[in-house]
Formats: structure tokens, C-alpha cells, sequence
């Protein structure tokens, strides 16, 4: 992709002295971001969630942070503090697929994100949220990052429906921040996820059931064009998504981001799975045999379950994004020998 450079001046400083705010960093995803901003030297983050849910702290304690501000109190203490903000980064968000009220979905994913971004434009601040591959739906229309596609899906719950509703109405407002971008998370492993319940990826829930009982229950198929355990899925690991998110940051705060380059994209690997394969890879991280047995599908899911997702990738590639993505099995391998077997935070 090519484009001129955006010409309005940042808020400065750049680099290390750059003061970020990152929500959700107490969960899964923004907690292991978190990790790699410090690596890379970067203290001054404003860390952003729900902090009275205790089994997360092990995520964001010991990490380093400027301010720790509860997810209801951030726009009135910005409004207070008026700091300088150099970068928002909303990963934050109710990812519950099991959630059926909207209304939950409505304030936390699309109200809370609409109030992100316009703090974003009236203090000309670079935007980096997630969205979600939920957006996609059954798949019926593929799964490109063009920015015609989400007026057209159909979302399968009101998880999705809430990403797509923001996307759209990004796609729509005349105005935005200095650079943008939505990053449609396709099927993230990886470590720090152990508070996320049912919502945890398969690889989590099949290592537990293999220390506990020596076998994985993987869902039957409820389609004939599947077979059990054929279901396929983009899996990719926590440790790209946060590589590529830290790119952007990098690029958008030293004011290289072309504007053409403001908009969705994909975040998976492009190589779809199955879940058998994944499970195969968790027993191998285990130095074990796999031992698979299949059990129906809960009900109030079946009607609402993806059997399909493939990230088109070439966007972020015509971007600038050059690095190579861990193999599912290299992935796997890496977070049950480093991470879950070890009882391990990153």
C-alpha cells in the first residue's frame, strides 16, 4: 500500500518516553501486550480494566505502569488529568460468545469504543482496537478485511454483532483519529488465559483434561460436509498478535503510518486447522499419545458455531508487515512447554 504521510504533528514525546493507554490489560490479550511494551522499554501506560476480578491479577502485577485506572472511571479522569497521550491501544472488551443480552455487548463493545475513539480524534491521538473474526459470521461472504464486507454480515451472535457495529460506524465517521485500526482477531492461544472459563481455547481446556483424565473431548460435528474433529479454525498464537499490534504502535507513533493504511485487517495466520490437529499438538507439547474421544455439541451453540475460519492476510502484508507467523505446531509447542506445564504468566 502506498500513501502520503499524515501531516498533522503528533503529541509528543515519541520512543520510550511515549505514555500509552492500554485497556483490558489485566486479561488475556492486553496483559501479554503489556509484557511486551516493557520489554521494549516502554513504562509510561496507563492500564485500563475491571481489576477487581482477582484471579486476574497474576497477569498484571509485577508488570511496570504509570497509572491503574478501573475501566468506568477512564474518560473522567483523562477529562481530570488531561495527560499527553501518545498512543490508545483498546483491546478491552465483553468477548463472551455465550452472552446473549446485547445490551451488554452494546455498552461495553460499541458505546465504550465510540467514546475511545472520539477522546482519540479530539486529542489527535493514533487508535489501535479489536475487533473480531465473530464479525464474519458463518463465513457465506469469506473472510477479506475490505471495508464493504461488514455492511454485509451476518454475525452468528451478539458478540460478533457488537464488533461488526463498531466497525461499521468507524468506517463511517468523517472524522478520526491521526492513524487508525481495527484488528479482526481470528482464534488467539496463548499464555495468561486461564481466568477466561469456557471462553479459554481449546488448547487450555485440553491440557487440563489431559493431566486430569489423560483424554480430550472435542466436539462431534453437526454438519455433514464436517467430519468430528475436522472442524477448522485460524489458531494463532498470543505472541504474533501482540508482534503485530507493537509494529503498528511503532510505525504509528513515529508518524509512518501512511493514512491509506487507516482501516480493518485480519490478525490470524492464514493457514486454517482442525481442532484435531490442535489437540494433537497439545498431547505432543506433553510428550504423550493422543487420546481424542468426541461428545455432542451443547445446543444453545450449534446454531451460532463457526466450522470454518481463514484469515485473508495480504492486506497486513501490503502494509509492511514482513514477519514470519509460528506453524500451529510451533505455537502449541511453545505455550504448553514454557507456559501451562510450568504454571507460567507472560
Amino acid at each position: 500500500m502506498t500513501g502520503i504521510m499524515h501531516q498533522n504533528k503528533l503529541n509528543t514525546p515519541a520512543g520510550n518516553g511515549s505514555k500509552i493507554i492500554l485497556t483490558g490489560a489485566a486479561g488475556f490479550i492486553g496483559s501479554c501486550m503489556l509484557q511486551l511494551l516493557n520489554d521494549n522499554g516502554f513504562e509510561n501506560i496507563i492500564i485500563v480494566d475491571d481489576f477487581g476480578v482477582e484471579e486476574k491479577r497474576k497477569n498484571w502485577e509485577g508488570k511496570i505502569f504509570s497509572d491503574v485506572i478501573e475501566r468506568y472511571n477512564l474518560f473522567d479522569w483523562l477529562a481530570k488529568e488531561k495527560p499527553v497521550i501518545n498512543c490508545f491501544i483498546h483491546i478491552g472488551a465483553r468477548t463472551d460468545t455465550t452472552e446473549f443480552n446485547y445490551a451488554v455487548h452494546e455498552e461495553l463493545n460499541v458505546q465504550y469504543s465510540k467514546d475511545a475513539w472520539h477522546y482519540c480524534v479530539e486529542n489527535n491521538v493514533p487508535f489501535i482496537y479489536a475487533s473480531s473474526a465473530a464479525t464474519y459470521g458463518g463465513g457465506e461472504f469469506g473472510y477479506d478485511d475490505n471495508h464493504e464486507l461488514p455492511f454485509k454480515l451476518n454475525p452468528l451472535n451478539p458478540y460478533g454483532k457488537s464488533k461488526n457495529e463498531f466497525d461499521k460506524w468507524a468506517l463511517q465517521e468523517e472524522t478520526h483519529p491521526p492513524f487508525w485500526t481495527g484488528l479482526k482477531f481470528f482464534n488467539v492461544y496463548g499464555p495468561n488465559e486461564y481466568h477466561k472459563g469456557r471462553m479459554a481455547s481449546v488448547i487450555w481446556h485440553s491440557f487440563n483434561q489431559i493431566k486430569k483424565d489423560g483424554i480430550v473431548k472435542l466436539f462431534k460435528s453437526h454438519r455433514p460436509d464436517f467430519k468430528d474433529g475436522q472442524q477448522l479454525r485460524d489458531f494463532v498464537y498470543v505472541k504474533d498478535l501482540i508482534s503485530v499490534i507493537y509494529w503498528m504502535f511503532q510505525t504509528m507513533i513515529n508518524g509512518q503510518w501512511p493514512m491509506v493504511n487507516n482501516g480493518l485487517y485480519n490478525l490470524g495466520t492464514g493457514s486454517a486447522r482442525s481442532f484435531e490437529d490442535l489437540v494433537k499438538a497439545t498431547f505432543a507439547g506433553l510428550d504423550l499419545p493422543p487420546n481424542i474421544i468426541y461428545i455432542d455439541m451443547p445446543e444453545d451453540i450449534r446454531d451460532k458455531y463457526q466450522y470454518f475460519t481463514e484469515a485473508n492476510m495480504q492486506k497486513l502484508k501490503q502494509a509492511g508487515y514482513t514477519k514470519t507467523f509460528y506453524t500451529l505446531e510451533q505455537g502449541v509447542d511453545d505455550y504448553v512447554r514454557n507456559y501451562l506445564k510450568v504454571l507460567k504468566t507472560f
